[in-house]
């Protein structure tokens, strides 16, 4: 039996590359790093200058007009209740998880709060007070997600998805604990209970097929039943639909025959749509409405920026409107007696923090006063929205975040970071990251919004779906030439960056460009989509496969495999930094685990980070903190000039 082993041992070094003795590994607090040098003191002290803002982000309001907010003051994510504008913000909840959002149960001061452990998305409802211990009302290794109450606080339903299995249920129960939960509907499929009907007779729901099509439903309460609204309507999205008083009409965000999301009322007999804001150019992002739906508030994102606008609903007169600081919302709430419209707010200089717009008055209050930590806000960046033509005649946005302080002359390196989703947009709003590269590293960190992007339309959302993935790749190389004819840039010293499908870009991109590029830096990316596709959680697959293409259809399996960023690994001649939480949900461990192989296999340098409790996305502090001194020692080492 030893022989075989021994051999075995013997193949698994060779394949690697470089045998596991040769790569330096150590741990720190819950990560094992494997390769990365030791992080000196100034890159410690300089992370923790940006890492200690914190944001507040508005969940809900209760019943006596005070607030809870989500804020940080130790290592995650927790509740706060904050009982008048400036006032104390008390902290509710402790736990080592972040909380994830909540709800206040209607007409009472109690509230439901989501959260899940060790970033493994398998999210749990709890419910709980102001003070005393908190009440877990779903089941233990189940995915439980939007909870909607009916309008007398009574009922709670919520959607439920389980371990190995595509199908998702509609659970309801009482709120306040009196009965067990029981199931309303099960479907092969993602579904999302949307809006409670006033009688409790009756649930809209959400069918997501894809992140760029939805299905409405109708459900009888009683008998199980589901009936599909509008269902001669084109392929379009459905947002956040809700009853309106007379039962009989919804209103909703959809870009049912249109390029761009808009406030649109829905018939429910007939289906016919009436839409609340002609001649938008620009997406709705979110909306609310008064409890009696006369008032109505929505927010448009306009190039990155939101803009909020109150009307009355019914004759669509404008109110006074809110005059708030340039940012990206964060939160659009109106208090249940519909006096008060809460409006969160992020911006380029500012982590996040939460005003209440008066109804009756149009006065603007501000909250609360969120810290910078040791940060000057003048000395922050603004970014710069900028405008690249890409091969063939595209036009895609970008803001560029310049550093200050750099002497006539100069030429800055470059990191390009592109966001995830790819059905996500990059906005202007509280960027930490970007702008502690551009303070530390002088760097020019450039975001670009490349095909595929929310926020631009239906049109430029379809760009980059299935055998035209490589083409938002192509968007990057086309920002590299523009690149080169910046004057204050150094197209010698650029680096990509991306985390989640930003990962898999900037793999694609080494594997395409690694002769423009001086390395890279990717956070749980997508390295090899046949592989990916199949081990991504069962309950998220088949919407995937509506996006990226289903590798079990042959051509399709083809062409994944040709674009695969492991298929290509021997193109990557420049080093590459991964991070990686081994309870992801959405991009397994497996997924950087075999780049990192393959990068070393072939000679080249990879540095990896594995999280033990995180999943996708880092969400405690103490990791971030990690995360962020690793990629400046990395990034720091790519920016210096070349010895002569």
């Amino acid at each position: 039996m030893l022989k075989p082993i021994a051999l075995s041992i013997s193949l698994l070094a060779l394949t690697a590359g470089v045998s596991a003795q040769t790569v330096p590994q150590r741990q720190v607090g819950s990560a094992t790093l494997s390769g990365v040098p030791d992080i000196p003191s100034d890159v410690r002290e300089a992370v923790q200058r940006y890492q200690n803002s914190r944001a507040a982000q508005f969940e809900d309001w209760l019943p006596d007009g005070s607030m809870l907010i989500a804020t940080r003051f130790g290592s995650t994510q927790q509740l706060h209740h904050v009982a008048r504008p400036g006032g104390v913000r008390t902290q509710l909840t402790f736990g080592a998880e972040p909380v994830a959002g909540a709800m206040v149960i209607p007409g009472t001061d109690r509230f439901v709060l989501t959260r899940d452990t060790g970033g493994d998305e398998w999210f749990q409802l709890y419910a709980r007070g102001l003070t005393g211990p908190a009440r877990q009302l779903t089941e233990a290794g189940t995915r439980n997600e939007n909870p909607v109450f009916s309008k007398d606080g009574t009922l709670l339903a919520w959607s439920q998805a389980t371990k190995g299995s595509a199908a998702y249920s509609i659970l309801a129960a009482d709120s306040k604990g009196g009965s067990a939960a029981r199931v309303l509907y099960r479907a092969d499929g993602a579904v999302a209970p949307a809006a409670i009907a006033a009688d409790k007779t009756r649930l809209i729901f959400v069918r997501s097929l894809s992140n760029r099509e939805d299905q409405l439903f109708e459900l009888d309460i009683a008998t199980g039943k589901a009936r599909r609204i509008a269902a001669d309507a084109p392929p379009a999205l459905y947002q956040d639909p809700r009853y309106l008083p007379d039962g009989k009409r919804l209103i909703a965000i959809s870009d049912a025959g249109s390029d761009t999301r808009q406030l649109v009322e829905i018939d429910l007999a007939t289906g016919k749509r009436t839409v609340l804001t002609p001649g938008l150019k620009w997406d709705v992002e979110s909306y609310d409405l008064t409890d009696d739906s006369r008032v109505l508030a929505y927010s448009v994102n306009e190039d990155g920026l939101s803009r909020v606008v109150v009307q009355d609903r019914i004759t669509r007169r404008a109110l006074p409107q809110p005059k708030l600081p340039q940012g990206v919302l964060t939160a659009l709430r109106f208090s249940g007696d519909g006096s008060n419209l809460a409006i969160g707010l992020t911006s380029a200089t500012s982590a996040g923090d939460v005003w209440s717009w008066g109804v009756a008055n149009g006065t603007l209050t501000r909250w609360t006063m969120s810290e910078l930590g040791d940060l000057d806000p003048a000395k922050l960046v603004e970014p710069e929205l900028i405008r690249f033509s890409s091969f063939d005649g595209l036009s895609v946005p970008a803001f560029v975040y310049r550093p200050k302080d750099v002497a006539p002359g100069t030429r800055t390196p470059v990191i390009i970071d592109i966001h995830g989703g790819p059905e996500a947009q990059t906005r202007p709003g509280w960027n930490y990251g970007a702008q502690y590269f551009a303070d530390v590293l002088k760097a020019t960190v450039i975001l670009p919004n490349v095909r595929g992007s929310d926020g631009y339309g239906r049109r430029y959302l379809n760009l980059d779906n299935a055998e035209k993935r490589e083409d938002s790749v192509r968007d990057i190389g086309a920002l590299l030439d523009w690149i080169a004819r910046q004057p204050g840039l150094d197209a010698k010293r650029v680096a990509v960056y991306g985390q989640s499908y930003g990962g898999y870009m900037s793999l694609a991109v080494m594997t395409h460009y690694s002769d423009r590029l001086v390395g890279g830096v990717e956070r749980y990316g997508i390295s090899n989509w046949i592989t990916f596709l199949q081990n991504t959680e069962a309950y998220r697959r088949d919407n995937r496969r509506a996006e990226y293409g289903d590798e079990r259809v042959p051509a399709m399996h083809a062409v994944l495999t040709r674009i695969s960023p492991v298929a290509n690994v021997g193109r990557i001649t420049k080093p590459m930094l991964v991070m990686q939480g081994a309870n992801d949900p959405r991009v397994p461990q497996s997924e950087s685990d075999q780049v990192v192989a393959s990068l070393r296999a072939k000679g080249n340098e990879a540095w990896y980070v594995l999280f033990a409790d995180e999943g996708h996305g880092f969400q405690k502090k103490p990791n971030n903190d990690l995360r962020r001194e690793v990629e400046t020692v990395f990034l720091r080492r790519l920016f210096e000039p070349p010895k002569r």
